[in-house]
């Protein structure tokens, strides 16, 4: 019988009202009551300081230097881009002035790295380019495209494309002194907003192997750079012009760390829309993978981005056909009932564990996190915040009606626009916000996704949790002191013991209550078989599972019509000590932390709200948002030993 308790006693949430502080500020103040006794905890850095602070960012935005953003009528910079998260107001490509609701605590500016910064220079005339005659074409029919944008927008949209395709597509591969002059312009900015303690700009870009518009495999990586411009200086992006394969871009990253003493991870992009190459079980060559590969692979990828605003990657109904949430913000490809084993984290968290058993490394061990790969230069995530979609401007009642009932071409098949997401965001445990800390969480895996809302979650595996631990004001010097937090191992523990996991949720301040806190828990069996099962660990109003494991819905509490909710069921805050039932210290297994909140209004509904339109019937007006923790793994091959 499941060994657990629960509560909702609101004491984080409790203190936090009566201090008039933020939940963050609450887990400082818990920090500093506990120094004396600091030299006890776990944690995984050398300094031995736990994490108080969780940080808020997006690892993945485009501007005006991606192709397909500037092509799009995207006109606002990396400037205006770090500008806008860090809090700033903004003027939008119509004059009006735009700010983000809640500022940011970090930002990875990732424009693509293929053709960065050429349509601002071929659109310019810029010889080293185009040359005189070509420029004079371009020119020309961009006069004609400015008027067509007048009175046919996406027709305009679509002659820019075909314009780029015939003059301006591999213009800038061969002009090193082209490229690193934008390059330096990018990072030069980044330095210029990096701000110690109060925002992080971090330097990046993508690697896009491969991109057109018709199809696309999308198995891109968000490369990240822990360094300011004196290093990141050094390289010129690494494009699909040098390579599509990952294995070259992996060795490009070891030459910067080799040639600088610096350090760079890459992120993979949102996996649902890789077309099974994400996880595929073969190298770009083809060949089956090698231990090498999975230990290549580990070092320089640790996370996932899993949610985005292209659809949510977690999991699949076709994979996990016993989820009743499996099936979440699903991008619908025209072979709907194709194979999605290689496209999904947690099917890929357990080709992980099967691939670690033939080659003792676990080339998929990844932890997550979430962002926007909007390309409008804003991120911002919230439902409500209909620009995010938009462009670079306010919306109207006929452009939000065209946003979402048109189609779109991307991938293998036509997309509606109502397919868009409202997500996501990367949430860092860190002891500071600073370029050095940020990146250190990163590479320990102690992050979480969200698909916007700001839910703050702890997550600690270990053997030695009891029930009450759940509720003591000590809680975070607990999780640290008896085990491992997010991202890490557990090690192998006497044989009358199951793992236990001390977890913690507290809704968004500004947002809607919680329903639940589950458990996803995927194992290797003996004969090399995978398996997974979704635990109901913590309930809201306080439910209770039945015997058969199924749990009464929370209710939903949505006016459609309104575009609003209540938050009259659900809790503020979720805390459980649980121990796994079913654990077996022979098999492999990881577990991760998905904590919903209650149902709340769709990006649509607020569309339908505020601008009067009538949507088709089977467009979807409420969401149930939710995050995802980077899971804790277990390993018995310490007992072989």
């Amino acid at each position: 019988m499941t060994k657990e308790y629960q509560g909702s006693s609101l004491i984080g949430v409790n203190m936090m009202r009566k201090l008039n502080v933020s939940i963050c500020g609450l887990f400082s103040l818990m920090l500093i009551s506990i120094t004396a006794i600091a030299k006890e905890r776990y944690f995984p850095d050398a300094e031995q300081q736990f994490p108080a602070n969780v940080y808020w960012g997006d690892t993945h935005l485009h501007t005006n230097l991606s192709v397909d953003a500037y092509l799009s009528n995207t006109l606002l910079g990396p400037d205006m881009a770090y500008r806008f998260a860090r809090g700033d107001s903004i003027t939008l490509a119509n004059g009006e002035q735009f700010q983000i609701r809640r500022p940011l605590d970090f930002l990875v500016v990732a424009d693509h790295a293929f053709n960065m910064g050429v349509m601002q220079a071929v659109t310019a005339g810029d010889t080293r380019l185009l040359d005189k005659a070509i420029a004079e074409q371009w020119l020309k029919g961009l006069k004609e495209v400015d008027k067509t944008a007048k009175t046919d927008p996406d027709k305009a949209a679509k002659r820019k494309f075909q314009m780029y395709r015939k003059w301006g597509w591999g213009s800038a591969v061969g002009n090193k002194e082209f490229r690193h002059s934008v390059w330096e312009k990018v990072t030069a900015t980044a330095d210029q907003y990096n701000d110690a303690g109060k925002f992080t700009a971090f330097i990046g870009f993508e690697w896009t192997p491969k991109w057109n518009l018709e199809s696309s495999s999308m198995a891109h990586r968000v490369v990240i750079f822990e360094d300011s411009a004196e290093k990141a200086d050094h390289i010129i992006p690494f494009s699909m012009f040098d390579s599509t394969d990952p294995e070259d871009l992996w060795d490009f990253l070891q030459r910067y760390q080799d040639k600088t003493n610096g350090d760079v991870l890459a992120i993979p992009h949102n996996s649902n829309l890789s077309q099974g190459s994400m996880f595929a079980l073969h190298d770009g060559k083809g060949r089956p993978l090698t231990r090498s590969y999975a230990q290549t692979r580990s070092r320089w990828e640790p996370l996932l981005e899993v949610t985005q605003i292209k659809g949510d990657s977690e999991t699949h109904p076709l994979l996990s056909p016993q989820d009743d949430f499996a099936d979440y913000e699903r991008w619908m490809w025209t072979e709907s009932d194709q194979d999605r084993t290689y496209e999904y984290a947690r099917s890929a968290l357990k080709l992980g564990l099967q691939q670690e058993r033939e080659l003792d490394v676990n080339p998929f061990k990844f932890g997550m996190i979430g962002s926007t790969d909007s390309h409008n230069s804003l991120a911002t995530v919230e439902e409500n915040d209909l620009i995010k979609l938009f462009g670079n401007k306010l919306p109207t009642a006929d452009s939000v009606l065209k946003q979402i009932t048109a189609y779109r071409t991307l991938g293998p098949t036509l997309t509606h626009g109502w397919q868009f997401s409202g997500s996501g965001y990367a949430a860092l445990w860190a002891t500071e916000n600073t370029r050095e800390a940020l990146f250190a969480a990163m590479k320990r895996k102690e992050t979480y996704a969200t698909t916007g809302p700001r839910m703050v979650v702890r997550f600690f595996g270990g053997w030695d949790y009891r029930k009450g631990d759940a509720l003591q004001t000590n809680l975070v010097l607990l999780g640290y002191k008896k085990g491992v937090p997010m991202g890490g191992d557990l090690a192998i523990a006497p044989a009358d013991k199951a793992p236990n996991f001390l977890i913690q949720a507290v809704k968004d301040p500004d947002g809607a209550n919680l329903d639940r806190i589950q458990v996803i828990k995927g194992w290797l069996d003996k004969n090399g078989d995978t398996h997974e099962k979704v635990y109901n660990v913590a309930l809201s109003d306080n439910r209770r599972a039945a015997k058969s494991g199924k749990v009464q819905p929370v209710g939903n509490s949505v006016n459609v019509e309104e575009a609003s909710y209540s938050n009259s069921i659900g809790d503020p805050e979720l805390v459980v000590v649980w121990e796994d039932p079913d654990f077996n210290r022979n098999e492999s297994a990881f577990y991760y932390v998905r904590v919903l909140e209650i149902p709340t209004p769709r990006w649509t509904a607020y569309a339908a709200k505020s601008y009067g339109l009538d949507l088709p019937k089977d467009i979807p007006m409420v969401t149930q948002e939710r995050a995802y923790t980077s899971p804790i793994w277990y390993s018995p091959s310490a007992l072989k030993e």
